[in-house]
């Protein structure tokens, strides 16, 4: 059996090492990067290798939002289904009314979604 000293080095042992990966990192990033103020580029905004058109802060609409995260959470759900799926003659009657009740919610809130209009494009 490990002593509780031990442990407390290894816990110590992984904070130094972030606390220097950290330092390092940084340290790098400062030695690497341009530091003259003569270049045009330096303070320019960079995406994805592509010059930026257009005023950087547009406002999308809040329904993206909402059908986005929508869009997430049933996604996401519906992961948890696969699992059950997969193993469904080897589980009870206990299991396969739990899913129901998960389902029933899920359908829930996609109806409720539905009826408040958050799934109509506009």
């Amino acid at each position: 059996m490990q002593s509780p000293a031990f442990d407390h080095l290894v816990v110590g042992a992984f904070l130094l090492f972030g606390v220097v990966f950290v330092a390092v990192t940084v340290f790098a990033s400062n030695l690497l990067s341009p530091k003259g103020k003569d270049e045009p580029n330096r303070l320019e905004p960079y995406e994805c290798g592509v010059e930026p058109v257009g005023p950087p802060w547009v406002q999308f609409r809040v329904g993206y939002y909402v059908y986005a995260l929508l869009f997430v959470v049933f996604d996401i759900e519906t992961v948890f289904l696969y699992p059950w799926a997969v193993s469904f003659n080897k589980m009870g009657l206990f299991v396969l009314t739990e899913m129901t009740i998960f389902i029933a919610i899920l359908a829930a809130g996609l109806a409720y979604a539905w009826k408040e209009g958050a799934l109509r494009w506009r």
